[in-house]
C-alpha cells in the first residue's frame, strides 16, 4: 500500500500547500482518494506528481468541513464514475466562530454521493465507520459549532467517518481530523498504522499534551500525523513517541 499526501498544511518541496488534507491511496482495495482539501489544489498537485485522479475507484470525504471537502466539485468533474462515500450528516451548518466552514450544499443532490449512516463494508479489506460507533468522552470542539434550528451548539461531529484498510495483515486507519478524540478512535479500532490529524492545534496546556503523549504511547501503533495536529504540538509529542511521524504535501509512505 502506498499513500501520498496531495495536500497538507506544509510542504517540503516546490508543490503548494494549504490548510486542509487530501490523500491518494494505492492499495489492494483499489485506488482511493481520501478528502479533497479546500480547493482545486489537490488536483493540481496530483497532476504534477503524475497521479491520474480520473481512474480513482472510490473517494471518501471524512467530514463536512470545507478543508476536507472543498475540492469535491473538482473531483466530480475529473472522475466520471467513482462513488464518493460521505456521512449522511455531512451537509450540516458548521461554523468556526462566525465563519461558515461547511460544504457546498449544491453538491448534496449529486447521484455520485453514497451517504453513510452506519458502519459499511466497501470491499474485502476496506470499510467505513461512523463516528456514532465511538465514545463521546474526552473530546473537545475547540470552538467549532453546528447550527440546528437557528441555534448554534458545540459540534458533536456525527458527520465524521473513518476509513479502515488492510495491508499485509496490518490494519490501516485513516482519519481526517479525529474530532471525536484521537484516543477514543484508537481505543475503538486499535490500528497497526494510523494516518491523519490529531486535532490538537489549539491545545496549549502542556499537562494535557503530556497526558495525550502518554496515552498515545500505550498503543502499539505507527503514527503518520498531519494537518490539524499543529507544528508545536507535533514537536512536543515527537520527543516522547518514537513511532510518531509527519506526512507533508507530496510525501509518500509505503506500508
Amino acid at each position: 500500500m502506498k499513500i501520498t499526501a496531495l495536500v497538507e498544511d506544509t510542504s517540503k518541496n516546490e508543490l503548494k500547500s494549504e490548510h486542509g488534507l487530501s490523500l491518494y491511496i494505492e492499495s489492494e482495495q483499489g485506488r482511493i482518494l481520501f478528502d479533497t482539501s479546500q480547493s482545486e489544489l489537490f488536483s493540481e498537485n496530483a497532476e504534477k506528481l503524475g497521479i491520474d485522479l480520473s481512474v480513482v475507484d472510490f473517494a471518501v470525504i471524512s467530514h463536512g468541513h470545507y478543508d476536507h471537502g472543498g475540492g469535491l466539485k473538482k473531483f466530480l468533474q475529473i472522475n466520471k464514475s467513482a462513488p464518493v462515500y460521505i456521512s449522511e450528516n455531512a451537509f450540516g451548518e458548521f461554523y468556526n466562530g462566525e465563519k461558515y466552514i461547511g460544504l457546498d450544499k449544491s453538491l448534496k443532490d449529486s447521484k455520485r454521493l453514497v451517504f453513510i449512516s452506519e458502519d459499511t463494508r466497501i470491499t474485502d479489506g476496506a470499510g467505513l465507520f461512523v463516528s456514532s460507533s465511538l465514545s463521546s468522552d474526552n473530546f473537545c470542539a475547540f470552538g467549532l459549532s453546528a447550527e440546528n434550528g437557528g441555534k448554534k451548539q458545540p459540534d458533536t461531529f456525527e458527520h465524521e467517518i473513518y476509513l479502515q484498510l488492510e495491508s499485509d495483515g496490518k490494519k490501516v486507519l485513516l482519519s481526517g481530523c479525529s474530532h471525536k478524540g484521537i484516543i477514543n478512535i484508537l481505543n475503538r479500532f486499535k490500528p497497526d498504522v494510523f494516518i491523519g490529524g490529531f486535532h490538537l492545534l489549539k491545545l496549549e496546556d502542556e499537562r494535557a499534551l503530556e497526558a495525550t503523549a502518554k496515552a498515545l504511547s500505550a498503543f502499539d501503533t505507527e503514527f503518520y500525523t498531519c494537518h490539524c495536529t499543529g507544528e508545536k504540538q507535533y514537536n512536543y509529542l515527537k520527543e516522547k513517541i518514537k513511532s510518531l511521524n509527519y506526512l507533508s504535501t507530496a510525501q509518500s509512505i509505503v506500508i
